[in-house]
């Protein structure tokens, strides 16, 4: 028989404190029954001898001291099956589409084990995202966590939208799903992220979670791990290839420093909890690719940097967790470039391992280096321009510095709906490098001249 203990003796924000209940577990699941006969779902977040904090999802509203507790003696756990594929669902997993709930094939607790690193499988599969700054300077590889580093403004949610159509691995007939999490959006977002889901068909091999900006900010902290329980579902239980995106990562941080000031623990760097760094790592350590397993789990995610600073703990502690960043530029954006991924900063770790002969083309590598250090250089020139003049620069200057507009205009900018393959994405590059005279070209080996060059092409 469950016992209902009705020893509460404070409530501070989202959490209530209870005495002399008997040992329960932590993270066990608890339902909170109020004097109006409805019940509230929490978390037990701390346990001693002496007292038991639990925190509330649904928030604390309409609960006293006369709310009757119960320990129901297990996790939090997600009903989970192959039926997810197209379905909304909200943060804490409950339908938001209109349908039935989920009939589940198993239940899986969700707070699931970070990846042991003796069984991952090194990632080398490339993913096609249709878009040039990453699959062509930046690419995606199976397994990898990723994550974009934006800006409040600027459109990552509509480079999630593209990239969640769009993703695949080009060339296999492997199955590919897509788990999208959103978290503290507003409603407006929540509407559009929907609308363009079912609009564009994408849903069909998605799951999508909604955790709304007027939600609790407990639930944002089950959210991502609701997805990714789901992710790993769908990969390990049906061989399955599974993008997760997740946006956005700064409000689930904020969440956890919200939970940390009501629990009144000591603040880390800017107020956050200094457990901060582990957190993140054991949601961004769910990626990866096991021995012996045919499916992966791949993880884009999202997270908009305070004030574009990068030294911000949250960007900050990511980049020491994840392969790589990729970033999105005000600059860019402001000159009406969509999407305004600045290559420069970005960084793919992992890119090496899922390009070349046989995964995308054997000039991939060399075309991105020269890319790259031609932007770069164009754009030191700018600077130069801004004092000297453009009529000062050599004609070698001149032509690097129309490369750094070109390749702006022509390989990062695209539709937002325009999805092009990795051949496309390479031949816009060697467009752009045929602009330049071929003795610049010295990051290029001379075979890649001769089989790509636009000018040996037509001969």
């Amino acid at each position: 028989m469950t016992k209902e203990y009705k020893t509460i003796t404070e409530i501070a924000g989202p959490l209530i404190f209870l005495e002399k209940t008997e040992p329960v577990g932590y993270n066990e699941l608890v339902h909170i029954n109020l004097p109006d006969g409805t019940t509230k779902r929490g978390q037990v977040l701390d346990t001693s001898a002496d007292v038991v904090a639990v925190q509330v999802f649904e928030g604390t509203g309409g609960l006293n001291e006369e709310s009757g507790v119960v320990f129901s003696g297990e996790t939090i756990k997600l009903p989970v099956s192959k039926d997810m594929l197209g379905r909304i669902l909200s943060g804490a997993g409950e339908p938001l589409d209109g349908g039935p709930r989920i009939v589940p094939e198993d239940r899986v607790d969700v707070n699931g084990a970070s990846m042991n690193p003796y069984s991952r499988m090194p990632p080398e599969d490339f993913i096609q995202t249709g878009i040039s700054t990453i699959d062509g300077t930046n690419t995606l590889v199976r397994g990898q966590k990723l994550p974009i580093f934006s800006g409040s403004g600027l459109p990552h949610n509509e480079i999630a939208l593209q990239i969640a159509r769009q993703a695949k691995v080009p060339g296999s007939d492997e199955p590919f799903a897509v788990v999208f999490a959103a978290m503290g959006i507003t409603n407006e977002e929540a509407q559009y992220f929907m609308e363009d889901f079912e609009k564009t068909g994408a849903l069909e091999r998605a799951v999508v979670f909604l955790n709304l900006a007027d939600d609790p900010a407990v639930e944002r902290i089950i959210t991502p791990r609701m997805a990714l329980t789901a992710a790993e579902y769908l990969a390990y239980e049906h061989d399955m290839h599974v993008l997760v995106i997740l946006t956005d990562i700064t409000n689930y941080c904020e969440a956890l420093r919200q939970m940390g000031a009501a629990r009144e623990e000591v603040p880390g760097r800017r107020g956050y909890p200094g457990y901060m760094y582990t957190d993140l790592a054991s949601l961004y350590e769910r990626a990866g690719v096991i021995k012996g397993l045919k499916g992966s789990v791949t993880q884009f995610s999202i997270l908009t940097m305070p004030g574009d600073d990068i030294t911000h703990p949250i960007p900050d502690l990511s980049g020491y967790i994840t392969e790589g960043q990729i970033v999105v530029s005000r600059e860019l954006h402001m000159k009406g470039i969509y999407p305004p991924i600045n290559v420069l900063p970005s960084l793919s770790r992992l890119m090496n391992s899922g390009i070349g002969e046989g995964k995308t083309r054997d000039d991939h590598k060399a075309v991105s280096d020269q890319m790259y250090a031609g932007y770069a250089e164009g754009r030191d020139l700018r600077g130069l321009v801004a004092i000297v003049g453009k009529e000062a620069l050599s004609e070698r200057d001149q032509k690097i510095l129309e490369f750094a507009d070109l390749f702006e205009d022509r390989f990062v900018r695209q539709g937002r709906d325009e999805d092009r393959s990795i051949e496309d994405t390479l031949q816009v590059g060697w467009d752009i490098l045929s602009e330049l005279p071929e003795a610049l070209l010295t990051r290029i080996d001379n075979k890649y001249i001769e089989k790509y060059h636009p000018a040996h092409k037509s001969n």
